[in-house]
């Protein structure tokens, strides 16, 4: 019994290492009912921080599943409902700052900004080609997983374009460039095999000693 209590501490103690920072505890991060996975989340505030300590300037995620809208609500007052939340949101924002936002059942995704900075980020670039192929993606991980993939592909890119904005060649905190999509993809994939192993360890173990 004291070597399997033993055994129980340590593989705890591995799961709480593995998750050193969760979304709710992230500035970055100013909403997110477990959308995000809790690596990419570490993650986020890693490229966040470098950021801001460089240029002082601020990217936030704001991912929830849903807003709350009926699902057979009109298109106009669909767009509507969400152009006044994100302002509602973006109001509160510290100065200068960029906002992902993502809505999953609305199948919304959007990039806001300050002034300043629309004309360093181009956000269509970004949408199209860091984010929105990484959740329209036809392939065996989860939607959540993808989600955890656009996010931190797209946080990646809006931070590259404003560190170079700024004479900053590379962010040290950064994605390598090389095989950018696929390669956030497959880290955050091995993020979610590693801690769901853990899991199904754990309960295999305690399942085991119950026999």
């Amino acid at each position: 019994m004291r070597a399997f209590a033993i055994l129980k501490i340590a593989v705890f103690s591995l799961l709480f290492f593995l998750i050193p920072l969760n979304a709710s505890i992230n500035k970055f991060i100013i909403s997110d009912d477990v959308v995000i996975d809790a690596r990419t989340a570490q993650k986020i505030l890693e490229i966040g921080s470098e950021l801001k300590s460089k240029t002082n300037v601020n990217i936030y995620v704001y991912a929830r599943t849903t807003l709350g809208l009926d699902k057979d609500i009109p298109t106009k007052e669909k767009i509507e409902f969400i152009k006044k939340h994100e302002q509602k949101i973006s109001s509160k924002l510290e100065k200068p700052y960029v906002l992902m936002s993502i809505a999953l059942e609305q199948t919304h995704v959007n990039i806001l900004m300050s002034e300043k900075l629309e004309k360093i980020i181009d956000k269509n670039d970004i949408l199209n080609g860091y984010v929105v192929p990484l959740l329209a993606s036809k392939d065996k991980n989860t939607l959540f997983t993808k989600v955890s993939a656009a996010v931190l592909n797209g946080y990646d890119e809006i931070a590259d374009q404003i560190a170079h904005a700024n004479g900053i060649e590379k962010l040290e905190t950064g994605i390598p460039d090389s095989g950018k999509t696929a390669g956030t993809i497959w880290k955050v994939f091995m993020y979610t095999l590693v801690l769901g192993g853990i899991l199904l360890y754990t309960f295999a173990v305690l399942r085991s000693k119950k026999k």
